[in-house]
C-alpha cells in the first residue's frame, strides 16, 4: 500500500512513517519544515519527501493519506484531498489500528519527560531480551558494541515483536495529549488504549488547543477510563494535578513513586514522609548516583550509576524502572540497564567543545523544563559559567501564555539570552528586562540570531558552558554558533 504522511517530518509523524515502512509499506511526505535528525531518518529509510504541501505530491493518489495535525482546513492539500475523496486517516488512528491492537501498550504520559522516559524504558525492556516496539518523539543517542542494540536505537521507532500464543508482544509509545488531527480533536493517547500507563507529570500547556488545565485533564481521564482493572497505573507521588485527575474515576491499581535525599541527622527533609510504593534515593546531589527500592520487594533494590543528571532524570528513570518490573523485568537489569542509558539527542546533547566552551542542545521549551534543564546543569557542571540560549516558540509560548513566569525559570542560568523573533504578539523584552527579581543584565532579549551570536563571542569564556533552548531549528544557531567560536582566538574574553 502506498501511504502519504503530510506533515511527515514531526517528530511522531517521522516515526510513524518507519513503522509504515517496517510494515512493508511503499511511504512518501510532505512538509514545510525539513530539517535534521527527522529528515535524515526518513532518506535514510527510503522515505521521499516533497517540501511544501503541494497537491501534486497527492498525484497520482496514495492508498492512504495519514493526516497530521498541522493540516487544516483551508491549506490547499487538506481541500484536494477532500474534494477528490482520497481514504485518509490520522496518525494515531493509523497507529491504533495497524500496530497496537495486537500488543500490550506502555503509555508514558505528562508535560514534562515524555520522550526520555519512553526511551529510558525501550532501553531497559530490550537490554532485558524483550523485543519491544517502540515510538519516540526523539532520537535516542547509542553508546553501545552491541550490534542489536545499535540497530533497534537507530532509529526514533521500531516495530517490535508482535504477540503471539507462547509471548506478549510489548509497545512502549510516547503518548501526547496534542490533538489527533483537523478533523479529531481527541487526544493522540486516547487513541493508545494502554494497559501499564506512565502519568509523569501534569501541566498547563498547549494554549492554541486546551482552555485551561481542566481541559487537559479531562483528556487524561479519557485515557484513565481505558486502562484495565489488570492493568497499572505508575505516577510520582503526592502530584496534585494528577491526583484531581484520578478523582474523577480510576479502575486500576496505582504505584506510586517519590525520589528522597539520603538521610541526614541535621537536615529535615519533607521528601522522606511521602507515601509512595517506589523510591529512588539520591547518593548524588546532582542525580547521577541514586538507589531505587521497591516496598513490595524489599529484597531487592540496585544503584543506577550514569552520566546524566537531574533530579527529573531520576523521576524520569524511576517511573521507567516501575513499569519495566510491571512486565517482568527485575529492578537490579533495570538499573544496569539504565546505568549504560546514553540519552536521547536535543535533550542536553552536547554537540561541541571549541576552546573549552561546551556546547549543549536541548528541548525545553516550557517554564518547568527550563528551569529543571538548568538545575541539573548547574548540579553537574559546577566549576563552569552556565549560558542560556532560549526561543519561546511553542505555540504556548509564542501566546504569552507564560510570560509571568520566563525570567524567574532561567534564574539559575548565569547569563540568558532569549531571542524574541519578529512578529511575536507580546512584549518578551518587557516581560524579561521588567522583572524587579532578575538581577540587572543577567537577562537580555535579542532580536537576531546575529546578534546573539556576536554577544557570545564577545562574552563567552573558555570553561563556559553554553546551553541552547528550543523546540524547532532555532534557525540553525547551533552550527552557526560553533562556526563563529571556532573561528575566535584560543584566548576567548571574559
Amino acid at each position: 500500500m502506498h501511504i502519504h504522511i503530510l506533515g511527515i517530518c514531526g517528530t511522531f509523524m517521522g516515526s510513524l512513517a518507519l513503522l509504515a515502512r517496517a510494515l512493508g509499506h511503499t511511504v512518501t511526505g510532505s512538509d514545510a519544515n525539513i530539517y535534521p535528525p527527522m529528515s535524515t531518518q526518513l532518506e535514510q529509510a527510503g522515505v521521499t519527501i516533497g517540501d511544501g504541501y503541494l497537491i501534486e505530491h497527492l498525484q497520482p493518489a496514495p492508498d492512504l493519506v495519514v493526516v497530521g495535525n498541522a493540516m487544516k482546513r483551508g491549506m490547499d492539500v487538506v481541500e484536494y484531498m477532500l474534494d477528490q475523496g482520497l481514504r485518509y486517516t490520522s496518525g494515531p488512528q493509523f497507529l491504533s489500528e495497524q500496530i497496537l491492537q495486537s500488543r500490550h501498550v506502555i503509555a508514558v504520559a505528562g508535560t514534562h519527560g515524555k520522550t526520555t522516559t519512553t526511551t529510558m524504558l525501550a532501553w531497559i525492556l530490550h537490554r532485558a531480551g524483550m523485543d519491544a516496539g517502540f515510538l519516540i518523539g526523539g532520537v535516542p543517542l547509542v553508546d553501545t558494541t552491541d550490534e542489536h542494540l545499535q540497530k533497534v536505537f537507530a532509529h526514533s521507532s521500531y516495530l517490535g515483536a508482535e504477540s503471539d500464543s507462547e509471548s506478549m508482544g510489548y509497545f512502549v509509545i510516547e503518548a501526547d495529549e496534542y490533538d489527533s488531527a483537523f478533523f479529531d480533536k481527541r487526544s493522540k493517547f486516547v487513541h493508545y488504549r494502554p494497559r501499564t500507563a506512565i502519568l509523569n507529570n501534569l501541566e498547563f500547556d498547549h494554549a492554541d488547543i486546551f482552555t485551561d488545565l481542566n481541559a487537559i485533564q479531562t483528556q487524561f481521564h479519557h485515557m484513565v477510563r481505558m486502562i484495565p482493572s489488570t492493568g497499572k497505573i505508575i505516577m510520582p507521588a503526592a502530584t496534585i494535578s494528577l491526583e484531581d485527575t484520578l478523582a474523577k474515576g480510576v479502575w486500576t491499581p496505582i504505584w506510586r513513586t517519590a525520589v528522597t535525599h539520603q538521610p541526614s541527622p541535621s537536615v529535615e527533609d519533607s521528601d522522606q514522609n511521602i507515601n509512595s510504593d517506589w523510591q529512588a534515593e539520591l547518593i548524588n546531589e546532582d542525580g547521577s548516583q541514586f538507589k531505587v527500592s521497591f516496598n513490595e520487594d524489599v529484597a531487592a533494590s540496585a544503584v543506577v550509576d550514569w552520566a546524566m543528571s537531574g533530579i527529573h532524570n531520576v523521576n524520569n528513570a524511576l517511573v521507567a524502572v516501575a513499569a519495566a518490573y510491571n512486565v517482568g523485568v527485575d529492578i537490579v537489569t533495570a538499573c544496569e540497564a539504565l546505568s549504560d542509558f546514553a540519552g536521547i539527542k536535543r535533550r542536553m546533547e552536547l554537540i561541541g567543545n571549541v576552546n573549552d566552551i561546551l556546547i549543549f542542545d536541548d528541548f525545553a521549551h516550557h517554564p518547568t523544563a527550563i528551569t529543571t534543564t538548568l538545575d541539573g546543569a548547574k548540579k553537574k557542571l559546577t566549576d563552569r559559567r552556565v549560558w542560556a540560549i532560549i526561543e519561546p516558540r511553542s505555540n504556548t509560548m509564542k501566546m504569552g501564555v507564560h510570560q509571568d513566569s520566563l525570567a524567574q525559570s532561567a534564574a539559575l542560568a548565569d547569563h540568558t539570552l532569549w531571542y524574541e523573533p519578529a512578529g511575536l504578539e507580546w512584549g518578551l523584552r518587557e516581560a524579561i528586562e521588567g522583572n524587579a527579581n532578575i538581577e540587572k543584565n543577567k537577562q537580555q532579549v535579542l532580536s537576531s540570531i546575529e546578534a546573539i551570536i556576536d554577544y557570545i563571542s564577545v562574552n563567552a569564556s573558555s570553561g563556559d558552558a553554553i546551553i541552547i533552548m528550543s523546540n524547532g531549528s532555532f534557525e540553525g544557531i547551533h552550527q552557526r554558533l560553533l562556526t563563529a567560536l571556532n573561528h575566535l582566538p584560543t584566548e576567548t574574553n571574559s
